[in-house]
């Protein structure tokens, strides 16, 4: 694995950590501000900046973005996080946050395990 996968596979265990002991639970200071997955995340290079100083572009989740819709406000929110093609976007609308947590969850599994599964084939075909 180059060490660009390895830091990929890093920031998507990060934040799978995060979603898993509760990083979108209600804040204990702001009890009725409704937390937005992937943005009110550490891993958003804008976490805590009302002014968005970073491009999204800069954001590791871009590469996972289709290309048409990298120009939309919130990028990683056009993520297809299962083979419907739900988005963050599509579920909130649809779903509660529990249940859209658990796709993202479940996205981010597949995403790492692919990843993974990949690096470790990579040796094999280099020795063909």
């Amino acid at each position: 694995m180059t060490t660009s996968q390895e830091l990929l596979v890093d920031a998507l265990k990060f934040e799978l950590r995060f979603l898993e002991h509760g990083g979108y639970e209600p804040s204990v200071r702001e009890p009725r501000k409704e937390l937005s997955v992937f943005r009110d995340s550490p891993s958003c290079l804008n976490y805590a900046s009302a002014e968005r100083t970073h491009p999204c572009s800069e954001c590791f989740l871009i590469n996972f973005v289709p290309a048409d819709k990298r120009g939309e406000s919130i990028p990683c929110h056009h993520i297809p996080l299962n083979p419907e093609g739900e988005t963050v976007d599509s579920m909130e609308r649809q779903y509660n946050q529990g249940e859209l947590e658990e796709a993202v969850k479940n996205w981010l599994r597949a995403t790492i395990q692919r990843i993974e599964q990949e690096r470790a084939k990579a040796p094999q075909q280099t020795a063909k």
